[in-house]
């Protein structure tokens, strides 16, 4: 097996655990709940909390989340709700760091179609965020994520470890926040899905600032 493309990745992860592990970093917590600075109603879609089970605590390990499903009041069909999910963490250390959706989605039973980097505008900027097609059994989603925190979104997987690592030598901090965004895909309404998708993380990402850290 051929390892030279992949050492880049490999030394990166390797630096970042070694720096998480030797130094600890100042655990920051947010400066408002995730619950009073995401607004209940989003793209006309009213919010339901969901809680996690205490083996995806667990598993996923955040301080803080907020996990929430939209739907237009009184539809009730099911896989009409989007969903929002935020976990946030105070510090991250070697054994408690951000899953990226990347993994943990295909590792609960969906399927990736197509994948892709989307600029999104929004009030602080623009700001790139990943896409993703997934298919599970009959019912596809569209979903969009990003990293944010330490006053920065951020989608490319190797520049936030790359940017963790820099920020726990030089500045003592790896609190950061991992946001999801996923729409069912009603038929082969894709683009629908992303409109949809797009318009809310346009409103999650200046109202998740007014939580984090600055």
């Amino acid at each position: 097996m051929n390892v030279r493309p992949w050492l880049p990745a490999l030394v990166l992860g390797a630096g970042a655990a070694g720096t998480l592990g030797m130094r600890p970093d100042r655990p920051l917590p947010l400066r408002a709940p995730l619950g009073w600075v995401v607004s209940d109603t989003l793209a006309g879609r009213a919010k339901t909390d969901v809680a996690l089970s205490p083996a995806e605590l667990a598993v996923a390990g955040p301080n803080a989340y907020l996990f929430r499903a939209y739907r237009t009041p009184g539809d009730t069909a099911p896989g009409h709700a989007f969903t929002v999910y935020v976990g946030y963490y105070e510090r991250q250390v070697q054994g408690k760091t951000i899953h990226s959706p990347k993994n943990c989605l295909p590792g609960a039973g969906w399927e990736p179609l197509a994948s892709g980097l989307d600029t999104i505008p929004t009030p602080e900027g623009p700001v790139a965020v990943n896409r993703y097609l997934l298919q599970y059994h009959q019912e596809k989603a569209l979903v969009l994520y990003w990293y944010q925190g330490r006053g920065r979104v951020a989608a490319n997987e190797y520049l936030v470890k790359w940017q963790l690592l820099r920020d726990s030598a030089l500045r003592h901090r790896s609190d950061e926040a991992l946001v999801r965004v996923m729409v069912p895909v009603r038929g082969d309404d894709e683009a629908g899905a992303l409109s949809l998708a797009s318009q809310v993380a346009a409103r999650l990402v200046p109202e998740l600032y007014r939580a984090l850290p600055s």
